[in-house]
């Protein structure tokens, strides 16, 4: 299992504060995005490992577990068992390990394509299981042990709902994903935990999902919010812009004239469909990011002086 270097991954030092860590992610996730590279692998490969950094570094626990593991990763890499979190405790603690569960699916089928997180991260952040209360010595039947495990989707993928195939011990289980399931939200699978002893029923599965970070997309309650590039020219003009959304559906947006960097557009009912609710959306609104023209030449320098003294 290789170390990966999350910090070199995003381009940024140890010490970046969390706004450059965030900038350096969208930025560079902008350039891989499978929208933007259609059939790309090599492009979606590096939007994966992007998509993986930035979940650890984003999270102050998760970076904080990162950055302790730092040159003790040979150490981890060595003892050949146990789960992350019992290493730490083990080092933290000058030796003294105690019992853990794990769960044995396949985690990586549970981060899915566009979502999937490598080995190294699943060994450190993964799943988990729970410990039913009550467990007794005695060979009496006993419900076997429950199961969690986040389950990351893309922002596409809670927009439009849908299903997601996930391996746990071997058993192929089909999620639905209904449309705008939310962030945090917790999915119970009964009896598709461990099995149980004595003839016991089996444990249930507990995903919670996450809602992975959008480069160019954010998600405030029902509405969404777009950051759109508008050349300058666009900007003070006005102007048609097309613009997919989540969906697939292509707009022609309008472009006021005398359109200020910032400046937010309305579209109503295309935000994000409220669950269990049929019919019903949040508001989109698109947030226009003026771009101003770089490596003028000479004549245009000259026109822009022209304006300029004509302002005055």
């Amino acid at each position: 299992m290789e170390f990966k270097d999350y910090y070199k991954i995003l381009g940024v030092e140890k010490s970046a504060a969390d706004a450059d860590i965030k900038k350096a992610y969208r930025d560079l996730a902008k350039k891989y995005h499978p929208d933007k590279n259609p059939g790309n692998k090599a492009a979606e490969e590096k939007f994966k490992e992007l998509s993986e950094a930035y979940e650890v570094l984003k999270d102050p626990e998760k970076r904080k577990k990162y950055d302790q593991l730092g040159s003790n990763w040979r150490q981890y890499q060595n003892a050949g068992t146990g789960s992350a979190d019992d290493w730490f405790r083990q080092y933290a603690s000058g030796g003294q390990q105690g019992g853990s569960y794990q769960f044995s699916g396949n985690l990586g089928d549970l981060f899915g394509n566009i979502g999937g997180f490598s080995d190294f991260f699943e060994s450190f952040f993964g799943g988990s299981t729970r410990r039913q209360p009550g467990e007794s010595v005695f060979n009496r039947a006993r419900k076997g042990n429950d199961y969690e495990a986040n389950l990351n989707l893309t922002l596409e993928e809670v927009y439009n709902g849908g299903e997601r195939q996930i391996s746990v011990d071997g058993r192929k289980l089909k999620i639905k994903i209904n449309p705008g399931t939310r962030e945090g939200k917790v999915l119970r699978l009964k009896n598709q935990g461990a099995p149980g002893a004595h003839g016991g029923e089996k444990g249930d599965l507990y995903l919670t999902i996450h809602v992975l970070d959008h480069p160019f997309y954010e998600i405030k309650e029902d509405d969404l919010y777009y950051n759109l590039d508008v050349d300058l020219y666009t900007a003070v003009l006005g102007g048609k812009i097309q613009f997919q959304t989540l969906n697939g559906k292509k707009i022609n947006l309008i472009i006021p004239k005398e359109s200020e960097n910032g400046k937010l557009l309305k579209i109503k009912n295309m935000g994000m469909p409220k669950e269990n609710t049929k019919n019903a959306y949040g508001n989109l609104y698109i947030r226009l990011n003026v771009q101003i023209p770089k490596n003028l030449t000479s004549e245009e320098i000259k026109l822009f002086e022209k304006l300029s003294s004509l302002r005055k």
